[in-house]
């Protein structure tokens, strides 16, 4: 990766972050700060900048996979918001849905490509 595309990455993401929050600091709902925490930036970045340098295909790919990463994050979110709640420990309950959201992203591609060649398999 070459300085432009990471002062672009930085760029994009940080705009988008910054925008999240100064949503939440504005809006009389208090709600929205947890949904515009999870805005995907770093998603729709990469998405630009694997578009421009090497074109759809590569992007279909990073969209591709940002899905494991999403319903990862879902657990993530879950988990994070069980051990708060249960634990009253913020560094600790990140640290879990971080563990959390690696593990079952891991997992959840690695079963839906076992059950892509299973499905290829028995086309054969």
């Amino acid at each position: 990766m070459n300085k432009k595309d990471l002062f672009i990455r930085f760029l994009l993401g940080g705009t988008a972050v910054s925008l999240s929050y100064l949503i939440t600091v504005v809006s009389p709902w208090k709600i929205l700060a947890g949904i515009f925490a999870a805005f995907p930036a770093v998603m729709l970045t990469a998405m630009i900048m694997v578009g421009i340098a090497s074109g759809t295909k590569k992007a279909t790919n990073i969209a591709r996979g940002s899905v494991y990463g999403m319903m990862g994050g879902i657990i993530c979110v879950i988990t994070v918001l069980l051990t708060l709640q249960s634990t009253s420990n913020w560094l600790l309950s990140i640290t879990i849905g971080l563990l959390s959201w690696l593990t079952s992203s891991i997992a959840i591609s690695t079963l839906r490509e076992r059950l892509a060649i299973k499905k290829a398999v028995r086309h054969i």
